[in-house]
């Protein structure tokens, strides 16, 4: 069973820093691309970053302006979001996800870990 788990949000000031993490259970973690979206309240679903299998190819929404960095642990199955500098525009539910191409369902989801900015 496809499971994702995400952790370490919480409540941090403006200009302060969290790292999430995405933890990955039944599929073979080391083949698949992973990404981060967030939903903040009142909003859409967004995409923030993305990491290929290797963990050698990183995209990014360009509001991010370089302060989130996303990684991979392959031998320990998870995901990672160094989020740097925070704004409150940051606040949000953050998700990690997968794509399975051969599966049914193919997207998978974590549960969220909350992200809370004062200012």
């Amino acid at each position: 069973q496809v499971q994702l788990v995400e952790s370490g949000g919480g409540l941090v000031q403006a200009g302060g820093s969290l790292r999430l993490s995405c933890a990955a259970s039944g599929f073979i973690f080391s083949f698949n691309a992973m990404d981060w979206y967030r939903q903040a309240p009142g909003k859409q679903r967004e995409w923030v970053a993305s990491i290929d299998a290797s963990g050698s190819t990183k995209t990014y929404t360009d509001a991010l302006q370089g302060r989130f960095t996303i990684s991979r642990d392959n031998a320990k199955n998870t995901l990672y979001l160094q989020m740097n500098s925070l704004k409150p525009e940051d606040t949000a539910v953050y998700y990690c996800h997968t794509y399975l191409r051969y599966s049914r369902p193919s997207d998978y989801w974590g549960q969220g870990t909350q992200v809370t900015v004062s200012s």
